[in-house]
């Protein structure tokens, strides 16, 4: 008997519906929900263990998004044919929802939780992303698990200066804004995406329409919640606490934690070791047979250091380093730092550094993309790494986590803007980010550092980006709160806000914002952006003096690079039968060359290291699809020699008849020992035949012609 199914449908504008199904798939799971707009559904599923493990004092929270690639008829690549460890994309898509859930669950909540979506059909008119965050939301409404959702997450993207929820791929490519965002009912809790230099009141209208379709989707949830019964959720005890001792906790360290993060100590490790020496000194001074749980005293050490220094803040009116609210770290940059890069940059502020090079590849260095939506090729990519050393630390090196996946999508969202197009560019650029130290923002390190190091490559961006990242002090009784510019990462875990924000001086690029509080206004959110807008003006003034424009050539380890347009009917005759033109050429000439087809006819792009060998092969390529013209003098090479004549081959690819009386001026009786194979002749064309396109050459039309005697009566 097929199960009773329980359903709600969101109306878009324009008509579209979302539906949210459940009842009917995973019902063993603690929670199930089916998301379909169009031909996209995403199956969500959560479920959560009844008890937390002993000694766990967080929320072991994982959310992993799959894309099936049955769902968009496909059959996946590499020699296993099946879906493996995520992609990049289907890792960032995990992040966006993880980052809109985790704040929302109860803090004291500490059972092992896992949100697994899939995409189990896909439709190119529906991006998925989108609709993902909502899948994982509805599945918890419901379930028992205690959350404080619901929330949901929009893409949203301004085409022709109207905004669109959800859009289709196809809109995507057109938008100047393209921003996720993600909500309550009532408040902002994480925004994502790249934008086309706008302003920040564009980039505040956005957040605030899609605001307003999230709201509709959250009250769909908290119905579907009701008509399933699931409103009431489980009680749990996963913390053991004893007020007491964090009283005792909080009168012992209070002040002299206040004193320390008011004491303006820049370097994290030494303001680290006197908030630690504190602690060791309070342990060191217990009886040897006490009875006081030292995890409890390490987590209120914790929860008192936060209000002190957060206090301290707010009453003192500055910052643990000794900093004004706007003020930025000292700045230090320079470019050429790596002389066998094709491009390289250092930059340095305060205790965050960054070394970032560029290299330039052809389209043979073109990233491949293999997912079940997004396939094909991409010419600009950018890597970040985030070693232990960078933080002091000792970890194995696993290759790049989630973190750094997700910091260089964003350093890639901020440069993506402003690289040139295709015309003006026609490398494959990777950028590679390096951090050495990090005290906090290594992301907008790693975009201003990319920004400068591809002016250093020569490659010719629109404008120079910088970027930062901005945090919140907010006390919610009092009011009082203190937006902090390029914070450190003390101010990041101890604060509520981390929103970066890069552009140029036209505009914002890209924006990463997660809000760990209620009840953020839009007043405060646009005071943010401008003081952000002031920070990176700073910024980008102090990059200038390492670079302040692209430089006007490449450098000497880059490839160079010529592109010649041919008629189509000629990509043939460049390649050759298998391959044998074109890599003749290219092993010929040291050189690499890429043919394609478009929609001109054939563009041919050839890079090489060293200038003469790319114009030899260029030369060589323009003379196989060059057109004879009648009348023309050509050097040729004789191919064969016949009773009749011999036929030279007087342009790459191209023969035509020297026939006998055209060799010389007197009468020949017989080729044998006029020509030889693969002598050097010059001759003329003097006719194409209409019917069968051959040609006729001459060579006694370049001879002196002999003057006739005179005739003896």
């Amino acid at each position: 008997m097929r199960p009773e199914i329980f359903e709600k449908t969101i109306i878009l504008n324009g008509g579209r519906q979302i539906s949210i199904q459940t009842g009917l798939l995973a019902r063993q799971a603690d929670g199930s929900a089916l998301i379909r707009m169009g031909n996209t559904m995403l199956l969500a599923t959560v479920v959560s263990n009844k008890e937390s493990k002993e000694g766990v004092d967080f929320m072991p929270l994982s959310v992993d998004y799959q894309e099936k690639f049955a769902s968009s008829g496909r059959i996946p690549g590499g020699f296993l044919k099946r879906e493996g460890r995520l992609s990049d994309h289907e890792v960032l898509i995990s992040r966006f929802v993880d980052r809109a859930l985790r704040p929302l669950f109860p803090e004291d909540y500490h059972a092992e939780t896992q949100v697994s979506i899939l995409l189990i059909s896909a439709d190119d008119k529906v991006l998925p992303d989108g609709l993902a965050a909502l899948a994982a939301s509805s599945a918890l409404a419901v379930s028992d698990i205690p959350f404080g959702g619901p929330i949901s997450e929009v893409r949203i993207i301004r085409v022709n200066g109207e905004f669109i929820i959800n859009p289709s791929k196809e809109q995507v490519s057109e938008a100047d804004i393209d921003l996720l965002v993600g909500a309550t009912l009532d408040n902002i809790t994480m925004v994502e995406g790249e934008m086309k230099e706008v302003s920040e009141k564009e980039m505040v209208d956005a957040i605030l329409h899609a605001h307003e379709a999230i709201k509709e989707q959250c009250r769909a949830q908290l119905e579907l919640g009701k008509m399933v019964n699931k409103t009431e959720k489980r009680e749990y005890s996963h913390e053991e606490n004893d007020e007491d001792l964090r009283s005792e906790i909080h009168k012992l360290f209070y002040d002299k934690f206040f004193q320390i993060a008011g004491s303006e100590i820049a370097a994290k490790a030494e303001r680290k070791e006197k908030f630690d020496a504190v602690v060791e000194e309070y342990i060191e001074g217990l009886p040897e047979e006490h009875e006081i749980n030292l995890d409890l005293v390490k987590k209120y050490t914790h929860e008192v250091e936060k209000q002190a220094v957060r206090d301290m803040m707010l009453k003192e009116q500055k910052r643990l380093d000794g900093r004004k609210f706007d003020e930025i770290r000292p700045i230090w940059c320079e470019v050429d730092y790596l002389p066998s890069t094709h491009g390289s940059a250092l930059f340095t502020r305060g205790e965050t550094q960054a070394l970032t090079t560029v290299t330039l590849g052809t389209k043979l260095d073109e990233q491949t993309i293999d997912g079940a939506i997004h396939a094909g090729h991409s010419k600009f990519f950018l890597h970040y790494n985030f070693p232990a050393f960078s933080t002091g630390e000792v970890k194995p090196n696993r290759g790049p986590g989630r973190r750094e996946i997700g910091h260089g999508n964003l350093a890639l969202r901020a440069l993506r803007s402003v690289i040139p197009g295709q015309e003006e560019n026609p490398y494959t650029i990777r950028i590679v980010s390096d951090i050495l130290e990090s005290n906090g923002s290594s992301s907008m390190a790693t975009v201003c550092a990319g920004s400068m190091a591809l002016m250093d490559s020569g490659v010719k961006i629109k404008s120079a980006v910088s970027g930062i990242a901005m945090g919140l002090i907010k006390d919610n009784e009092s009011e009082r709160y203190a937006i902090l510019s390029d914070i450190l990462g003390d101010e990041d875990h101890l604060g509520d806000m981390d929103f970066k924000v890069t552009g140029t001086t036209k505009g914002i690029t890209a924006c990463q914002m997660d809000i760990k509080i209620e009840g953020l206004s839009y007043e405060l959110l646009t005071e943010a952006l401008e003081q952000a807008k002031k920070g990176r003006t700073h910024i980008l003034n102090e990059m200038n003096k390492a670079i302040a424009e692209p430089r006007a050539d490449y450098k000497p380890t880059a490839p160079r690079y010529s592109t010649i347009m041919i008629p189509r009917e000629m990509i043939g005759m460049v390649i050759g039968p298998g391959g044998k033109v074109i890599q003749e050429i290219q092993s010929t000439t040291e050189t690499t060359i890429v043919v394609e087809e478009i929609k001109e006819g054939g563009k041919v792009s050839v890079f090489a290291l060293d200038k003469d060998k790319m114009e030899e092969a260029v030369s060589w390529i323009k003379k196989i699809v060059a057109v004879p013209e009648v009348g023309k003098v050509y050097e040729g090479i004789v191919k064969s020699v016949m009773p009749f004549g011999a036929f030279i081959e007087f342009m790459p690819g191209k023969e035509g008849l020297l026939h006998i009386s055209e060799i010389k001026w007197e009468r020949i009786e017989s080729m044998e020992g006029v020509l030889e194979i693969g002598e050097e002749v010059s001759v003329k064309l003097i006719e194409v035949d209409r019917k069968t396109g051959k040609f006729r050459l001459s060579r006694k039309i370049l001879l002196p012609k002999p003057e006739k005697k005179p005739v003896n009566k």
